[in-house]
């Protein structure tokens, strides 16, 4: 039988299902899915993976603290999060929970596996814990005496702990980090720790807990919350690992860039290829979160606005560095880029060639779009970047429109240079906005993929669309 072939494997990190989401949860799985759509543009198969992580105590905590069961309180908490992909028009293949049977016996097999290769050993754990984390910290860890990432002072808590030697493997990590974290910035805080601190055996399974998956070795401890999410790209992968990209934000790169690869150096299992590791989102300056109440409900973004809006003001925001993101900068980049811009391009363009008609010729305005530096952006999760070159050709497009006075001179070959760049600019955008690109595709009658963006487009009776992007009124 022959072997299935491997698609392009993206991730996103699993959501803690303490609270709803919040749209910073919206701008990873916007950007996972950007990633994915680019591929399948270039014609590669895809195998896109998210989901919930629903062992964490924390979930736990939050369920008792509302009075409700834990399993039914984990289980509303993530249908918001599957809602939030459907609603934000995310194109992945599987949604994950981790108290899925398979993934409970996939975490308990590579525990053992780790464990009978005699890293995993017993001890007692004493030291800081940040229960929002649901990490051990350190001093240097701390600012001002609390967690940076949480703004709270971490509970001193000793106990018996089954321990992995992360230790051992710090040589290794070193080498494979150099290729593995995007960007260099974020590759360069890892280094700096793995080779200037000592790195400490990790405690991976915890007593006195009634929330988890149990280890194989000890009914009495429940396997450590990241040991266990961390494996969902494993257990999730359909036959695909490894993960050609995992997404995630900064807030959790040392987890996934030396805890989770010295968990598969340790169990044999190949090593994924590149880390993804973005910036925060901020109002006012402080990063959204849940724990610091500052959220912004992408849901209801949606509701109000549209997927294809909420996706390209998000995808306006630095993909590597924090940004400020509200829902008055949602507006003005509805507003001012995609209905004064792209709308009003295809608007305009396509109500004079249902007048006017079309004539083939040469298209020399398409030569002004710089599609490699663009593909190039792509390739390297410079999104934004891709973004400005896509909206300076559509300036030059609308520009174009105005020198030549279309809505008087009706030039039918210059309409025609005109709705054929609208084709290549709708095919580059449809990772980004992908609603309104397959209506305009329709519309115009093509096929949405690279290989048709350098086509010349067929002439055919063309009707003036309906209204991409409706004005919003402030």
């Amino acid at each position: 039988m022959a072997k299935k072939k491997k698609k392009f494997y993206v991730t996103t990190a699993i959501d803690y299902v303490n609270a709803a989401p919040h749209v910073g949860h919206a701008f990873e799985k916007v950007l996972a899915d950007v990633l994915v759509r680019w591929k399948k543009l270039k014609g590669e198969s895809t195998w896109f993976l998210t989901g919930t992580d629903e062992n964490a105590q924390k979930n736990a905590l939050a369920a008792k603290e509302k009075g409700v069961d834990t399993k039914k309180f984990v289980d509303w908490n993530s249908k918001l999060f599957v809602e939030l992909c459907e609603k934000l028009n995310i194109s992945y293949d599987r949604f994950i929970k981790t108290t899925e049977k398979e993934h409970k016996k996939i975490s308990q097999e590579i525990f053992k596996k780790v464990f009978d290769k005699g890293e995993i050993y017993k001890g007692k754990y004493k030291g800081l814990y940040c229960k929002g984390c649901e990490a051990f910290l350190t001093e240097k860890d701390l600012v001002g005496g609390k967690c940076p990432e949480h703004n709270k002072v971490p509970e001193l808590i000793s106990e018996d702990s089954y321990f992995f030697k992360l230790s051992k493997y710090k040589n290794r990590l070193i080498k494979f980090v150099e290729d593995y974290i995007v960007p260099k910035e974020r590759k360069n805080e890892i280094l700096a720790r793995l080779k200037n601190e000592e790195l400490r055996d990790l405690c991976v399974a915890r007593t006195n807990l009634d929330w988890g998956i149990d280890t194989p070795i000890d009914k009495n401890f429940k396997i450590y919350v990241w040991f266990d999410a961390l494996l969902n790209y494993y257990s999730g992968a359909n036959g695909n690992w490894p993960a050609d990209v995992h997404v995630i934000g900064k807030g959790i790169n040392w987890f996934h860039s030396v805890i989770w690869p010295a968990m598969l150096m340790s169990a044999g299992i190949e090593l994924p290829k590149k880390l993804l590791v973005h910036g925060y989102l901020n109002l006012g300056g402080k990063k959204i979160s849940k724990s610091l109440g500052n959220v912004i409900d992408p849901i209801e973004l949606v509701k109000r606005y549209g997927s294809d809006s909420v996706r390209y003001s998000l995808l306006r925001c630095s993909v590597f560095d924090d940004s400020d993101y509200s829902e008055e900068i949602l507006i003005e980049r509805h507003n001012n880029e995609l209905a004064n811009k792209f709308g009003n391009l295809v608007s305009r363009v396509t109500g004079l060639a249902e007048k006017t008609g079309l004539e083939k010729t040469e298209n020399k305005l398409i030569k002004n779009l710089k599609l490699k530096e663009i593909e190039k952006n792509f390739e390297n999760y410079k999104f934004d970047k891709a973004l400005n070159e896509i909206f300076s050709f559509i300036d030059l497009c609308n520009e174009y429109v105005q020198k030549n006075k279309l809505w008087e001179t009706r030039n039918k070959k210059k309409l025609y240079e005109l709705v054929d760049s609208i084709k290549a600019v709708t095919i580059l955008l449809w990772p980004v906005i992908p609603s309104a690109s397959e209506k305009i595709a329709k519309n115009l009658g093509f096929e949405i993929s690279l290989k048709n963006l350098k086509k010349s487009l067929d002439i055919r009776k063309v009707k003036k669309s309906e209204i991409l992007f409706m004005k919003i009124k402030v």
